[in-house]
């Protein structure tokens, strides 16, 4: 199971970040910029171990460090303490891409947060053409990554992201998380994408028709969801509907395409892992039957 869900994983960010690419930013930034956003709590050796990850040696780009109150800003009220955790640890690589690069995204001992999680929120908040690198020296949720690359755009840029969009992009960031633990990774993105393309409509939805359309948005994919999910969504709806509904609209029509195709990827990897998995068991069963 493990398995099938890294690869599922590993297809929904690889065919996500192919699509963005047609995407621009929300500032024009010169391509080959770079920043090192360094987690506040790591120790000098796991901060030389991140470096080895990034690729790039300490120094040779400007480093930023990141907090676990900065972190809180964006994330208190969203997830529960304990995911946030008292230390900030997840690092971030960013280096700015020539216009209509889109975004590249890479993981590496992040537990909680996905390659395509962090691309739809990063989409969300107004950051494109980028290649990012998140990491930690162990594993752990990721949070403080999101914070760190708002930081780091911001820092390269020159000027500040949209609040709300930034606060709007870490909900979708939690609330997607939260619902993959429960429907699977690719539906929950599906499932909120789906409401991100309609945000023109729900603005004129009560709460009540606005929780029947999530209901029914998720009925499409065979999902059900509980009460306190539905309000997650439809605080996320909210959320969004400050932001320009025609852009998120435009990129979402797109990731939709994307995601589409991947479901024909899904049904293959777990054809494949499903095969893997038969022929163990009967390998077992052989071996069973010849010693009795």
């Amino acid at each position: 199971m493990k398995s099938c869900k890294t690869a599922r994983r590993f297809l929904a960010a690889a065919l996500i970040i192919c699509l963005l690419g047609s995407l621009g930013s929300a500032f024009a930034i010169d391509a080959g910029q770079a920043r090192a956003v360094i987690g506040a709590d790591l120790t000098q050796e796991q901060k030389d171990a991140v470096y080895a990850t990034f690729g790039v040696t300490a120094g040779s780009v400007p480093e930023l460090t990141v907090t676990n109150s900065e972190e809180r800003t964006y994330l208190e009220g969203y997830v529960d303490s304990s995911v946030i955790g008292s230390r900030s640890i997840s690092c971030v690589y960013i280096e700015t891409l020539s216009e209509g690069s889109g975004l590249q995204v890479s993981c590496s001992n992040i537990t909680w947060c996905t390659q395509e999680m962090y691309v739809n929120a990063l989409v969300t908040a107004g950051i494109s053409d980028a290649k990012l690198i998140v990491t930690a020296p162990f594993g752990v949720s990721g949070t403080a990554a999101l914070t760190g690359i708002y930081k780091a755009y911001e820092d390269i840029s020159g000027q500040p992201l949209n609040e709300l969009a930034k606060l709007a992009g870490t909900q979708e960031l939690v609330i997607t998380a939260e619902l993959a633990d429960t429907v699977g990774n690719i539906d929950a993105v599906t499932i909120v994408n789906e409401l991100k393309g309609i945000l023109d409509q729900t603005k004129d939805m009560t709460d009540d028709e606005l929780r029947e359309q999530i209901r029914s948005i998720a009925s499409q994919y065979n999902v059900t969801l509980t009460d306190g999910q539905v309000d997650q969504l439809l605080s996320l709806c909210r959320s969004l509907e400050g932001l320009s509904s025609d852009e998120l609209k435009a990129r979402v029509e797109q990731v939709q395409g994307i995601l589409t195709s991947l479901a024909g990827a899904q049904e293959t990897v777990t054809g494949i892992l499903g095969s893997i998995k038969s022929f163990f068991e009967a390998m077992g069963n052989f071996f069973a039957n010849l010693f009795n």
